[in-house]
Protein backbone atom coordinates (compact mmCIF):
# COMPACT_ATOMS: atom_id res chain seq x y z
CA UNK A 1 0.00 0.00 0.00
CA UNK A 2 2.90 2.41 0.93
CA UNK A 3 4.54 1.47 -2.74
CA UNK A 4 0.95 1.99 -4.40
CA UNK A 5 0.81 5.62 -2.27
CA UNK A 6 4.48 6.48 -3.12
CA UNK A 7 3.60 6.15 -6.57
CA UNK A 8 0.50 7.59 -7.37
CA UNK A 9 2.16 10.89 -5.37
CA UNK A 10 4.97 10.45 -7.99
CA UNK A 11 2.57 10.78 -10.68
CA UNK A 12 0.37 13.71 -10.03
CA UNK A 13 4.15 15.69 -9.63
CA UNK A 14 5.05 14.18 -12.96
CA UNK A 15 2.26 15.40 -14.65
CA UNK A 16 1.92 18.65 -13.00
CA UNK A 17 5.54 19.14 -14.60
CA UNK A 18 5.18 17.81 -17.78
CA UNK A 19 1.59 20.06 -17.73
CA UNK A 20 3.40 23.37 -16.88
CA UNK A 21 6.33 22.62 -19.77
CA UNK A 22 4.27 21.10 -22.22
CA UNK A 23 3.28 23.88 -25.05
CA UNK A 24 1.21 23.78 -28.39
CA UNK A 25 3.08 23.77 -31.86
CA UNK A 26 4.33 26.78 -32.47
CA UNK A 27 3.61 28.71 -35.75
CA UNK A 28 5.94 31.71 -37.28
CA UNK A 29 3.37 33.72 -39.67
CA UNK A 30 4.21 32.82 -43.39
CA UNK A 31 5.91 35.75 -45.54
CA UNK A 32 3.48 37.07 -47.54
CA UNK A 33 4.43 37.70 -51.27
CA UNK A 34 5.64 41.34 -52.13
CA UNK A 35 2.73 43.32 -54.55
CA UNK A 36 3.97 44.13 -57.79
CA UNK A 37 1.17 46.13 -58.04
CA UNK A 38 0.33 47.48 -61.63
CA UNK A 39 3.80 46.17 -62.60
CA UNK A 40 2.99 42.80 -62.26
CA UNK A 41 2.11 41.96 -65.95
CA UNK A 42 5.32 43.56 -67.02
CA UNK A 43 7.72 40.64 -68.29
CA UNK A 44 10.51 43.73 -68.58
CA UNK A 45 10.02 47.77 -67.29
CA UNK A 46 12.93 49.23 -67.54
CA UNK A 47 14.17 53.25 -66.11
CA UNK A 48 16.55 54.72 -68.60
CA UNK A 49 18.20 54.67 -70.86
CA UNK A 50 16.84 51.80 -72.92
CA UNK A 51 15.39 48.29 -73.51
CA UNK A 52 18.15 46.57 -76.06
CA UNK A 53 18.05 43.26 -78.03
CA UNK A 54 20.27 41.40 -80.27
CA UNK A 55 17.58 39.44 -81.71
CA UNK A 56 15.60 37.95 -81.57
CA UNK A 57 14.07 37.57 -77.98
CA UNK A 58 11.43 35.96 -77.10
CA UNK A 59 9.05 37.55 -74.70
CA UNK A 60 5.79 36.30 -73.08
CA UNK A 61 4.30 39.95 -70.98
CA UNK A 62 4.52 43.24 -71.26
CA UNK A 63 7.32 45.18 -71.87
CA UNK A 64 7.57 48.99 -70.41
CA UNK A 65 10.23 51.77 -70.62
CA UNK A 66 10.09 55.24 -68.77
CA UNK A 67 11.16 57.90 -67.99
CA UNK A 68 13.18 57.11 -71.62
CA UNK A 69 11.27 57.62 -74.80
CA UNK A 70 9.37 55.04 -76.65
CA UNK A 71 12.21 55.04 -79.34
CA UNK A 72 15.09 54.10 -77.00
CA UNK A 73 12.50 50.47 -76.87
CA UNK A 74 14.94 48.13 -79.08
CA UNK A 75 12.30 45.30 -79.76
CA UNK A 76 9.82 44.45 -82.46
CA UNK A 77 6.17 43.32 -81.74
CA UNK A 78 6.53 40.24 -83.33
CA UNK A 79 9.15 39.14 -80.22
CA UNK A 80 6.18 40.01 -77.66
CA UNK A 81 3.04 38.14 -76.49
CA UNK A 82 1.42 40.98 -74.57
CA UNK A 83 1.75 44.72 -74.89
CA UNK A 84 4.64 47.01 -75.43
CA UNK A 85 4.25 50.54 -73.88
CA UNK A 86 5.68 53.57 -74.23
CA UNK A 87 6.22 57.44 -72.66
CA UNK A 88 5.84 59.06 -76.24
CA UNK A 89 4.99 57.78 -79.90
CA UNK A 90 8.58 58.09 -80.89
CA UNK A 91 8.86 54.39 -80.85
CA UNK A 92 7.22 51.68 -83.47
CA UNK A 93 3.56 52.60 -84.63
CA UNK A 94 2.59 49.15 -83.01
CA UNK A 95 3.82 50.39 -79.24
CA UNK A 96 1.16 51.42 -76.77
CA UNK A 97 1.73 54.87 -75.24
CA UNK A 98 0.77 55.60 -72.05
CA UNK A 99 2.15 57.62 -70.32
CA UNK A 100 0.51 57.54 -66.69
CA UNK A 101 0.21 53.57 -66.37
CA UNK A 102 4.08 54.15 -66.79
CA UNK A 103 4.50 56.15 -64.32
CA UNK A 104 2.13 54.23 -61.74
CA UNK A 105 4.12 50.67 -62.65
CA UNK A 106 7.48 52.34 -61.79
CA UNK A 107 6.30 53.92 -58.69
CA UNK A 108 4.62 50.12 -57.72
CA UNK A 109 8.33 48.88 -58.45
CA UNK A 110 9.76 51.41 -56.47
CA UNK A 111 7.32 50.20 -53.54
CA UNK A 112 7.94 46.72 -53.70
CA UNK A 113 11.69 47.14 -54.04
CA UNK A 114 11.25 49.13 -50.61
CA UNK A 115 9.07 46.19 -49.47
CA UNK A 116 11.34 43.31 -49.55
CA UNK A 117 14.37 45.38 -48.21
CA UNK A 118 12.64 45.91 -45.41
CA UNK A 119 11.57 41.93 -44.93
CA UNK A 120 12.65 40.22 -41.82
CA UNK A 121 13.49 37.71 -40.21
CA UNK A 122 16.70 37.70 -42.55
CA UNK A 123 18.65 34.34 -42.71
CA UNK A 124 22.26 34.75 -43.85
CA UNK A 125 23.87 32.40 -46.30
CA UNK A 126 26.93 31.89 -48.13
CA UNK A 127 27.67 34.29 -52.02
CA UNK A 128 27.72 30.67 -53.51
CA UNK A 129 24.04 29.25 -54.39
CA UNK A 130 24.76 27.27 -56.58
CA UNK A 131 24.21 23.34 -54.98
CA UNK A 132 22.45 24.20 -52.50
CA UNK A 133 18.11 23.56 -51.34
CA UNK A 134 16.27 26.40 -49.60
CA UNK A 135 12.93 26.48 -47.71
CA UNK A 136 10.51 29.59 -47.61
CA UNK A 137 12.22 33.17 -46.10
CA UNK A 138 14.15 35.43 -46.15
CA UNK A 139 18.02 35.33 -47.68
CA UNK A 140 20.76 38.06 -48.00
CA UNK A 141 24.58 37.14 -48.30
CA UNK A 142 27.09 36.68 -45.88
CA UNK A 143 29.51 39.80 -48.06
CA UNK A 144 28.25 42.04 -50.62
CA UNK A 145 26.86 39.71 -53.43
CA UNK A 146 25.22 36.42 -55.01
CA UNK A 147 25.90 33.92 -57.40
CA UNK A 148 24.37 30.98 -59.01
CA UNK A 149 27.22 28.76 -60.03
CA UNK A 150 26.78 25.72 -62.54
CA UNK A 151 28.14 23.26 -59.66
CA UNK A 152 24.71 22.28 -59.19
CA UNK A 153 21.14 23.61 -59.01
CA UNK A 154 19.68 25.80 -56.77
CA UNK A 155 16.40 23.94 -55.35
CA UNK A 156 13.36 26.39 -53.82
CA UNK A 157 11.57 23.93 -52.35
CA UNK A 158 7.98 25.57 -51.26
CA UNK A 159 7.35 21.64 -48.83
CA UNK A 160 3.89 21.81 -50.71
CA UNK A 161 2.84 25.25 -50.14
CA UNK A 162 2.35 26.60 -53.25
CA UNK A 163 1.59 30.38 -51.47
CA UNK A 164 5.52 29.85 -50.02
CA UNK A 165 7.63 33.24 -50.63
CA UNK A 166 11.54 33.07 -51.22
CA UNK A 167 12.76 36.77 -51.13
CA UNK A 168 16.62 37.35 -51.40
CA UNK A 169 18.86 40.58 -50.72
CA UNK A 170 21.74 41.69 -52.03
CA UNK A 171 22.70 45.99 -50.55
CA UNK A 172 22.63 48.47 -52.99
CA UNK A 173 26.63 48.82 -52.41
CA UNK A 174 27.11 45.68 -53.89
CA UNK A 175 27.61 43.87 -57.18
CA UNK A 176 24.67 42.45 -56.91
CA UNK A 177 23.45 39.36 -58.23
CA UNK A 178 25.55 37.15 -61.01
CA UNK A 179 23.85 34.10 -62.58
CA UNK A 180 26.81 32.01 -63.90
CA UNK A 181 26.77 30.21 -67.55
CA UNK A 182 24.32 27.04 -67.66
CA UNK A 183 23.41 27.35 -64.13
CA UNK A 184 19.83 26.47 -62.99
CA UNK A 185 17.69 27.69 -60.71
CA UNK A 186 14.94 24.79 -59.66
CA UNK A 187 11.85 25.14 -57.96
CA UNK A 188 9.82 22.18 -55.83
CA UNK A 189 7.54 21.24 -53.73
CA UNK A 190 4.94 23.66 -55.57
CA UNK A 191 7.06 26.32 -55.38
CA UNK A 192 5.55 29.20 -58.07
CA UNK A 193 8.08 31.42 -59.95
CA UNK A 194 5.86 34.56 -58.87
CA UNK A 195 6.94 34.64 -55.38
CA UNK A 196 10.50 33.86 -55.92
CA UNK A 197 12.07 38.10 -55.44
CA UNK A 198 15.48 38.90 -56.25
CA UNK A 199 16.23 42.55 -54.61
CA UNK A 200 19.46 43.73 -56.34
CA UNK A 201 21.64 46.41 -56.99
CA UNK A 202 22.24 45.18 -60.57
CA UNK A 203 22.04 41.34 -61.80
CA UNK A 204 23.98 39.54 -64.87
CA UNK A 205 22.17 36.33 -65.95
CA UNK A 206 24.69 34.69 -67.91
CA UNK A 207 24.21 32.55 -71.58
CA UNK A 208 21.87 29.33 -71.21
CA UNK A 209 20.96 29.80 -67.65
CA UNK A 210 17.69 28.82 -66.21
CA UNK A 211 16.31 31.44 -63.18
CA UNK A 212 13.28 31.94 -61.64
CA UNK A 213 11.93 34.64 -60.24
CA UNK A 214 11.51 38.27 -60.10
CA UNK A 215 14.13 40.59 -60.53
CA UNK A 216 13.63 44.08 -58.69
CA UNK A 217 16.55 45.81 -59.54
CA UNK A 218 17.97 49.49 -58.54
CA UNK A 219 19.77 49.55 -61.82
CA UNK A 220 20.33 47.22 -64.88
CA UNK A 221 20.03 44.32 -65.57
CA UNK A 222 21.96 41.98 -68.24
CA UNK A 223 20.62 38.53 -69.99
CA UNK A 224 23.35 37.19 -72.19
CA UNK A 225 22.57 34.47 -75.30
CA UNK A 226 19.81 31.48 -74.70
CA UNK A 227 19.11 32.32 -71.10
CA UNK A 228 15.11 30.71 -70.22
CA UNK A 229 13.56 33.02 -67.33
CA UNK A 230 10.29 32.45 -66.43
CA UNK A 231 10.53 35.95 -64.15
CA UNK A 232 10.33 39.61 -64.57
CA UNK A 233 12.96 41.41 -65.29
CA UNK A 234 12.13 44.90 -63.28
CA UNK A 235 15.08 47.64 -63.40
CA UNK A 236 13.75 50.68 -61.42
CA UNK A 237 16.40 53.01 -62.50
CA UNK A 238 18.48 51.32 -65.20
CA UNK A 239 18.54 49.51 -68.48
CA UNK A 240 17.80 46.09 -69.36
CA UNK A 241 19.87 44.07 -71.91
CA UNK A 242 18.85 40.74 -73.76
CA UNK A 243 20.49 38.91 -76.56
CA UNK A 244 18.27 35.82 -77.55
CA UNK A 245 16.54 35.03 -74.79
CA UNK A 246 13.11 33.53 -73.91
CA UNK A 247 11.44 35.69 -70.86
CA UNK A 248 7.94 34.52 -69.52
CA UNK A 249 6.41 36.42 -66.58
CA UNK A 250 4.95 34.36 -64.31
CA UNK A 251 1.29 33.64 -62.77
CA UNK A 252 0.58 32.59 -59.93
CA UNK A 253 -1.86 29.36 -60.27
CA UNK A 254 -3.75 29.01 -57.08
CA UNK A 255 -4.09 25.66 -54.77
CA UNK A 256 -6.04 25.18 -52.11
CA UNK A 257 -3.10 23.19 -49.90
CA UNK A 258 -2.92 22.57 -46.03
CA UNK A 259 0.73 23.42 -45.49
CA UNK A 260 2.61 21.54 -42.77
CA UNK A 261 3.28 23.52 -39.38
CA UNK A 262 6.82 24.39 -38.50
CA UNK A 263 7.47 23.38 -34.69
CA UNK A 264 8.67 26.95 -33.86
CA UNK A 265 6.78 30.17 -33.38
CA UNK A 266 4.29 31.50 -31.26
CA UNK A 267 1.31 29.19 -29.73
CA UNK A 268 -2.16 28.65 -30.85
CA UNK A 269 -4.23 30.10 -28.00
CA UNK A 270 -6.86 27.49 -29.04
CA UNK A 271 -4.34 24.39 -28.78
CA UNK A 272 -2.80 25.80 -25.64
CA UNK A 273 -6.03 26.34 -23.85
CA UNK A 274 -7.31 22.86 -24.80
CA UNK A 275 -3.79 21.17 -23.30
CA UNK A 276 -4.04 22.67 -20.38
CA UNK A 277 -8.02 21.62 -19.72
CA UNK A 278 -6.62 18.32 -20.71
CA UNK A 279 -3.29 18.44 -18.13
CA UNK A 280 -5.63 19.72 -15.28
CA UNK A 281 -8.08 17.26 -15.84
CA UNK A 282 -5.36 14.47 -15.53
CA UNK A 283 -4.03 15.80 -12.86
CA UNK A 284 -7.61 16.14 -10.73
CA UNK A 285 -7.88 12.48 -10.90
CA UNK A 286 -4.45 11.71 -9.98
CA UNK A 287 -5.19 14.16 -6.67
CA UNK A 288 -8.19 12.55 -6.25
CA UNK A 289 -6.33 8.72 -6.62
CA UNK A 290 -3.92 9.62 -4.58
CA UNK A 291 -6.14 11.21 -1.34
CA UNK A 292 -8.60 8.33 -1.83
CA UNK A 293 -5.10 5.80 -1.17
CA UNK A 294 -4.39 8.12 1.90
CA UNK A 295 -7.77 7.57 3.32
CA UNK A 296 -7.83 4.08 2.75
CA UNK A 297 -4.15 3.84 4.27
CA UNK A 298 -5.03 5.55 7.37
CA UNK A 299 -7.80 3.26 8.03
CA UNK A 300 -6.04 0.40 7.66
CA UNK A 301 -3.22 1.94 10.40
Amino acid sequence: MKKLLFGAIMAVFTLGFVSLAIKAPYVYAAQPTVNLGTAAPFAILSGTPLISDTPTSVITGNVGLYPGPGSAIGLLCSQVTGTIYARDATGNICFTVNAPLLLTAKNDLTTAYTDAANRTPVTIVPDELGDTTLTPGVYASTSTALQISNIGPLVLDAQGDPSAVFIFEVSKEAPGLTVGPGSVVQLTGQAQACNVFWRVDTATIDTTAVFKGNILALNSITVANGANIEGSLLARDGQVTLINDTITVPVCKTTTVTPKLPNTGSASLENSRTLLAISLAAVAALVALASFIIVRTKRAN
